[in-house]
């Protein structure tokens, strides 16, 4: 990999090598921090997780060709060559940086409450009509997952889309300066992790320190129609550009018209007074929003409005991220791969446009703090408002959900402890013809209940 030999890798993480002199010069073929994903001469760098010591995997490493180990645990002497660090965790964010510095390429950094992945995949495909485009995969978006991602740019490269989650003062800064972007852009300050961040103004704080490590002549891109972003002023001398709905963006959309399940139409206007119409091919007044995100980074990127409009309209769908699914007898809408507040209510609001019965199958939400039964409630009381038909709730929380619903006019609420109590029942409440939406923190994995709604 280039720039990452043994030496250069010690430098980087502060650390001290143990071994033979005559390696210290060579390049690693690859860092991981899973031993199973380990082949000849990688560097695998032992992470501790909550229940695993990653070091007792070391010897598996060597045996399966590993050139070397990162530790913060003093080994000894050994008959392979490692690097002792203080941190193995900081050592993997120092060896991203020294890797991702070693490129002359163009980083999107994208944060926000709510939307950062289904937002990035819209840039991803935005950018790919001129650019061969890096980005992160799935939820690899935190202290681990960034520099994985970063370790897999390679020379063909031309941008790289970084996504980064961050549920902890602090973080961001760790994550920042590792990818040092290009572009900054915030999708919203929603109230996700409001456990940790307690106000959505410190979520806000600690989100922007992103701009901080932007790279000089950046660009800072930010949601217009979010009531705390609409109100930033110039950082680093940097003045923001907005996007959204509202009049005073200067990348906005107008002439929406739903499709219902099959996405939306709209006219997206330029600052250059250029327009299109397009079709964004997912639904939600949300993908609009992520549609001028799109627009916004490929203006700012040299693309033409002919190749936004080729990035949009061709934007695919991701399972447990908006991804509709038409089977035979039924429309699902698999949301399930996370949730907050704010995003429950969006996909509600997609529901709200389908032709049909209207079934809501909504899971617990994690990380609320102290009034996480208040807002499941009010989630509940937010599908009496869009007139869903049937809600299954399920979880702890989720009997919060139940409240709300029953309490605000929803005409069947039905609740479950667990997944497997709602699996079992599944067959005799959904119904031919039924839209569902299913959706919750990613930890209920209700992606098995997505799994059982297509074999019916």
């Amino acid at each position: 990999m280039k720039n990452l030999t043994l030496e250069n890798i010690t430098a980087a993480c502060h650390g001290t090598y143990h071994g033979p002199a005559e390696l210290s010069s060579k390049e690693v073929a690859g860092v991981v921090i899973d031993s199973r994903k380990v082949e000849k001469d990688f560097l695998f760098v032992a992470i501790d997780g909550v229940k695993v010591n990653a070091h007792k995997f070391i010897p598996d490493t060597i045996e399966k060709g590993a050139m070397c180990v990162v530790s913060h645990e003093n080994l000894g002497e050994t008959d392979f060559p490692y690097i002792l660090v203080e941190s193995t965790g900081q050592a993997l964010l120092d060896i991203a940086k020294l890797y991702r510095d070693s490129f002359d390429i163009k980083v999107v950094g994208i944060t926000g409450s709510v939307g950062k992945t289904s937002t990035k995949e819209m840039i991803a495909s935005v950018l790919s009509k001129k650019y061969k485009v890096h980005k992160t995969l799935g939820n690899f978006n935190n202290e681990w997952g960034l520099p994985i991602t970063i370790f897999e740019m390679n020379e063909e490269h031309e941008v790289a889309i970084l996504e980064m989650g961050v549920n902890h003062f602090g973080e961001m800064r760790r994550l920042s300066s590792v990818a040092s972007p290009d572009i900054c852009v915030i999708t919203n300050i929603g109230i996700a992790h409001l456990e940790f961040f307690k106000t959505r103004e410190g979520i806000f704080q600690e989100k922007s320190q992103m701009i901080q490590d932007m790279k000089n002549g950046g660009r800072i891109i930010l949601n217009g129609d979010d009531d705390i972003l609409c109100g930033t002023g110039a950082i680093k001398g940097v003045i923001p550009q907005f996007f959204g709905i509202g009049e005073n963006n200067e990348f906005r959309a107008d002439n929406i018209v739903s499709l219902g399940l099959k996405g939306s139409s709209c006219t997206i206007h330029l600052p250059s007074g250029e327009s299109f119409n397009c079709t964004v091919p997912l639904p939600g007044a949300h993908m609009i929003s992520n549609a001028l995100a799109g627009a916004a980074v490929g203006c700012n990127m040299g693309l033409t409005p002919e190749e936004i409009k080729a990035g949009i309209e061709q934007l695919p769908s991701m399972p447990g991220r908006g991804n509709i699914i038409d089977t035979d007898h039924i429309v699902i809408l698999d949301d399930c791969y996370n949730a907050n507040p704010v995003s429950m209510k969006a996909a509600m609001d997609v529901l709200d446009i389908a032709i049909g019965r209207k079934t809501a199958i909504l899971g617990d939400m994690g990380e609320l703090g102290d009034d996480a039964p208040k807002m499941h409630y009010d989630v509940g009381a937010y599908a009496g408002d869009k007139k869903i038909d049937l809600v299954c709730a399920i979880g702890t929380l989720g009997k919060e959900i139940a409240a709300g619903a029953s309490k605000h006019g929803v005409p069947d609420v039905k609740w479950f402890e667990t997944k497997e109590d709602f699996l079992q029942i599944l067959n005799d409440v959904i119904k031919p013809g039924d839209n569902v939406l299913v959706k919750s923190s990613h930890g209920m994995h209700l992606e098995e209940i997505v799994e059982a709604l297509q074999q019916l």
